[in-house]
């Protein structure tokens, strides 16, 4: 198996076990779609030049097609009004008797409870520059309602379908940090499940002084941290992440400590 299709697997098995980001009760009235890890093996061609939201829906395209009840109708459908674009649907696919219109959501987000007064509003992204509210709000307010408009239907009856015979889910996953040494232990909405790691701030870096550190590029973000890659001392940590914060990016960080231990967390520039 040659380079890149080691990365291409190791990613993949990183994006299987990451749990979906609720999965009990509805969340904002948003379903959360189910299905079963049939396999972690993966055998397909992923341009590496696509966002990490669309190299995303290729591991959950090649998923879908593993599973013998699924059959995807389409995917990856430009929604128009004469040139301009209204949004896109995810993918579109039957599942016995039940076709079901599916958004593809992964996420990373840091449990700040500074910000808002809910478990949803304390969700941020590592750059403060989205939130979970607003994803959450975005899909309901109107990336779900674009299956209804007017534009959505023609396309549907240009393949035999309807959006009165659809129901709507979300595959919404994500990996949530918190803030470091905080013992959060319960959440009530979201699954305790993902919390993978924590954030720190620049002044905290002195607690980690004997570890080592690797910073991933933004795909190997849902690489599951392991040994085998090239360990850095915090003196050149602190030189290469100093060009991350003065842009004010946060970059996700493996850390390994002296035992071999191995945890992942955001350093954050705010």
């Amino acid at each position: 198996m040659h380079q890149k299709s080691k990365d291409i697997q190791k990613r993949y098995e990183g994006f299987l076990q990451t749990p979906s980001l609720w999965n009990t009760n509805d969340l904002y009235n948003l379903s959360q779609f189910d299905v079963q890890q049939k396999s972690s093996k993966i055998n397909i061609e992923i341009d590496e030049k696509l966002r990490l939201g669309k190299y995303i829906e290729r591991f959950v395209s090649y998923q879908l097609h593993q599973e013998k009840k699924i059959s995807i109708l389409c995917e990856n459908v430009q929604i128009q009004q004469e040139k301009r674009t209204l949004g896109k649907l995810d993918c579109i696919l039957k599942r016995g008797n039940t076709i079901i219109h599916l958004e593809i959501i992964y996420k990373f987000y840091l449990y700040d409870i500074t910000v808002g007064n809910s478990e949803i509003e304390h969700c941020v992204g590592p750059n403060k520059k989205d939130s979970l509210k607003e994803k959450l709000t975005k899909l309901k307010e109107k990336q779900l309602p674009l299956l209804y408009s007017n534009q959505c239907e023609e396309y549907l009856q240009s393949i035999n379908l309807s959006s009165k015979e659809m129901v709507q889910q979300v595959y919404f996953k994500g990996q949530l940090f918190v803030p470091y040494k905080d013992k959060i232990t319960q959440l009530n909405q979201l699954n305790e499940a993902c919390i993978c790691g924590f954030y720190i701030k620049q002044t905290e870096l002195t607690l980690f002084s004997d570890c080592k550190f690797y910073i991933p590029n933004k795909k190997d973000w849902l690489v599951i941290p392991h040994q085998n890659v090239t360990w850095i001392s915090i003196d050149v940590f602190k030189k290469i992440s100093k060009g991350f914060l003065d842009r004010e990016f946060s970059p996700l960080v493996w850390l390994k400590h002296k035992n071999g231990e191995i945890n992942k967390l955001f350093l954050v520039w705010w």
